[in-house]
C-alpha cells in the first residue's frame, strides 16, 4: 500500500492506518474518502470515527522497501499517510510512536509526513507529554491550497521544523484553489497541481505561474502535478480561461514545460 506508487512525487506511499476527518477546502472532494469509506466500506470519516489499523504485513513493508533500496545504494521516499493524516487527533498515540520505530528502523527511506494539521506536530511529539520525536529520515509538510491556509499553516510548518528538525520542509498546493503571495515564506519544495474528479474545481494558470516563479526567485524547488479536470485555453497566454477536458488530456505541462523538481535534501 503501495510499492511504485501512482504519485509522481514519491516512489511508494505506506498507510499505517485509514481514516480521517475534513478539517480544510481540500477536502471536500476527498479521494480517500470515496474510495475507502464510500466505495470499499474500510473506515468511516468524521470526528469521533474509529481509525482502522492495516495489516502487519503492511506495516512490515517499508522493511523490504529498505532493504531493495539499500541494495540499489540509493534513498527512495516514502508519503505516508495517503489515506489518513500523520497528526490526526482521533489517532491512537500509540500507533503514531510505533510508525516512527518503522521509519527509524529504515534508514534508507526518506518518509513525507504531509498533512492538513501542521498545527499538531509539536505537541503531538512532546517528550514531556510521553511522546516521541520523530526520527531524522522525515520531512515534514502542510498541505495548503489558498491564501488563507497558506498565511496560517507556514509559520507553523516553520515552528515545527526548528522543534522535530525534519530533512527539510515542504508544501502541498493541491488542489491550488486561489492565487498565493508567498511574501518570501517559503518551504524548502513546493508541490502543485490542480483538482481531479467529478466535482474537480479549476486551477488558473496564473496562480500557477506565480508560485512557480516565487519558488525559482527564492531557489526553492517547484513541482507541478497536474491540471486536473480543467484545463487552460490557451497554455502559453498570459491570461486565459479554464475549460474542462478531463484529466486524460489536461496533462501536467505549465508554459509548455515539465516543473519536476526536488528537493536535493532528498
Amino acid at each position: 500500500m503501495a510499492e511504485n506508487s501512482k504519485i509522481e512525487w514519491t516512489n511508494h506511499t505506506w498507510n499505517p492506518w485509514i481514516g480521517c476527518t475534513k478539517v480544510s477546502l481540500a477536502c471536500a472532494n476527498c479521494y480517500a474518502e470515496d474510495m475507502m469509506d464510500h466505495r470499499y466500506g474500510k473506515a468511516r470519516w468524521g470526528a469521533g470515527e474509529d481509525r482502522v489499523r492495516t495489516s502487519a504485513h503492511n506495516w512490515n513493508e517499508p522493511l523490504r522497501w529498505n532493504r531493495k533500496a539499500a541494495a540499489a545504494g540509493k534513498i527512495e521516499t516514502v508519503f505516508c499517510l495517503s489515506l489518513g493524516d500523520i497528526w490526526d487527533n482521533e489517532v491512537d498515540p500509540l500507533w503514531r510512536r510505533q510508525a516512527f520505530e518503522v521509519m527509524e528502523k529504515t534508514p534508507n527511506l526518506l518518509y513525507l509526513l504531509l498533512s492538513k494539521r501542521i498545527g499538531n506536530a509539536v505537541k503531538m511529539c512532546d517528550p514531556w507529554a510521553g511522546e516521541r520525536l520523530p526520527p531524522q529520515n522525515v520531512a515534514i509538510g502542510a498541505t495548503v491550497v489558498n491564501p488563507d491556509e497558506w498565511g496560517r499553516d507556514m509559520p507553523k510548518l516553520a515552528h515545527a521544523a526548528t522543534l522535530l528538525t525534519p530533512r527539510f520542509t515542504f508544501a502541498s498546493v493541491e488542489p491550488m484553489l486561489g492565487g498565493i503571495n508567498a511574501r518570501g515564506i517559503l518551504p524548502g519544495w513546493v508541490i502543485c497541481g490542480g483538482e481531479s474528479g467529478p466535482n474537480a474545481r479549476p486551477t488558473h494558470i496564473e496562480w500557477a505561474r506565480s508560485l512557480r516563479d516565487q519558488c525559482a526567485a527564492a531557489n526553492v524547488p517547484f513541482f507541478f502535478k497536474q491540471w486536473g479536470e480543467w484545463a487552460p485555453d490557451d497554455p502559453l497566454a498570459n491570461h486565459t480561461s479554464m475549460r474542462r477536458v478531463g484529466k486524460a488530456r489536461s496533462g501536467h505541462l505549465l508554459d509548455g514545460q515539465e516543473w519536476h523538481q526536488f528537493p536535493e535534501a532528498r
